[in-house]
């Protein structure tokens, strides 16, 4: 009988330990994000150069993502989660140390490997906690990420606005997040393989059904990369804002992103998830039109808060979808993660290869096309909704396990 209760009472005190670690993550996310003009007048790069040393992010996540699972299939979920977010909260110093081209690009390859491995290792103890409870609460997890990510660019904004050295900046700010990250990392699950588990593959292949899962999951987060490291050089190359407004429509970006997404699990529940995906890619689309065709920063970041909006919720139902396209639940939700992740990674320097050709006007009308799709291809996320509707209809006869 104790071991009964105990079981759930470990899962909620891993809960909030793996929510913090969601956290520290998107803060790093957040401070880097509000300070790439920054990092961009300080390395001397055009709009194309710095959109091609940012695609060095998404190729270092692609290199060492695959890693994560036999790194945490040797040394336990715990360790391997305390060394790969400690790597990531470090590597936060590096892009603003670079003075050119070349050194960011090693920056931003170092700084997207760190990220893409953490994340995967964290994900996957969020999927376990989430069993564990008998209900959904990957998308609070990943409402988490964007309120550490909010915090993260209020502090960059606030530096940004007292002209503080993003150097001295994001020192300080790594600093802080490893020393809680390692913290947090005390309470997560620690899971280890029997001895007869084999090692994770290096790589799979998503099944055919998660492919259009995927591309919709592609067009939300290719918005959100797009976003968070273009939405305040947008505002002040294009309406010619001051650095601490610029910082500050990232901020607003996140805020309404972590908003959004703590909500999620309630509304999905409510309307299911394919209206509520269809809404969010209304309002993303609307978003999209206001930034495009904004006169002024005040509708430009209204614009920014409603693409936010629109597309928080859609990734947790992408995974909640996968996890039930195919005979491989695994495979699939790890086929999804892939293409997700690298679109977020890759479209910054996609929106900088457009601007560089014709210009972030023109980079945000794709942002805006891709937010449309969200409407278009909701109906594949049915069958998530359906497992979400499952999943909190078995919650109301479980106990909650929070003391």
């Amino acid at each position: 009988m104790s071991q009964v209760v105990q079981a759930p009472r470990e899962a909620g005190r891993a809960r909030y330990a793996v929510a913090a670690v969601f956290t520290v993550h998107g803060a790093v996310t957040g401070s880097f994000a509000t300070r790439v003009p920054w990092i961009q007048d300080h390395a001397g790069v055009s709009a194309g150069q710095l959109g091609f040393a940012l695609a060095f992010t998404a190729f270092g996540a692609s290199c060492a993502m695959p890693l994560a699972g036999r790194i945490t299939h040797r040394y336990g979920s715990r360790t391997a989660l305390r060394g790969l977010l400690a790597l990531w909260t470090l590597s936060l110093v590096l892009p603003a140390l670079a003075p050119g081209l070349l050194t960011l690009c090693l920056a931003m390859f170092t700084y997207g490997a760190t990220s893409g491995t953490a994340d995967v290792a964290m994900n996957a103890l969020g999927v376990e906690v989430e069993r564990r409870l008998g209900r959904s609460i990957m998308s609070g997890l990943h409402g988490m990420w964007s309120a550490g990510a909010l915090i993260g660019s209020a502090g960059g904004t606030l530096a940004a606005h007292l002209g503080t050295d993003a150097r001295v900046h994001h020192a300080l700010a790594a600093a802080v997040l490893t020393v809680l990250g390692l913290l947090a990392c005390h309470w997560v699950l620690d899971l280890r393989p029997t001895e007869d588990e084999e090692p994770p593959p290096r790589f799979a292949l998503p099944p055919r059904s998660a492919l259009l899962i995927g591309a919709v999951g592609f067009c939300a987060v290719f918005a959100e990369g797009a976003s968070l490291d273009w939405s305040a050089v947008y505002l002040r190359d294009q309406l010619e804002t001051s650095a601490g407004l610029a910082a500050a429509c990232t901020t607003g970006f996140m805020f309404t992103m972590a908003a959004a997404r703590i909500a999620g699990d309630a509304v999905v529940n409510r309307f299911g998830a394919v209206r509520t995906v269809r809404a969010g890619g209304l309002l993303a689309t609307l978003g999209g039109l206001s930034i495009v065709l904004a006169g002024n920063p005040a509708v430009a970041m209204a614009g920014f808060g409603l693409l936010g909006l629109g597309i928080a919720v859609v990734v947790p139902l992408c995974f909640a979808a996968a996890g039930h396209s195919g005979p491989n639940p695994s495979q699939a939700i790890a086929g999804v993660a892939t293409i997700t992740y690298t679109s977020g990674l890759v479209a910054p320097s996609l929106i900088g290869g457009v601007a560089q050709a014709t210009s972030l006007m023109v980079s945000f009308a794709v942002v805006t096309v891709l937010a449309f799709g969200l409407v278009v291809f909701a109906g594949v996320l049915r069958t998530g909704g359906r497992r979400s509707a499952e999943v909190s209809a078995r919650a109301a006869a479980v106990p909650d396990p929070r003391p």
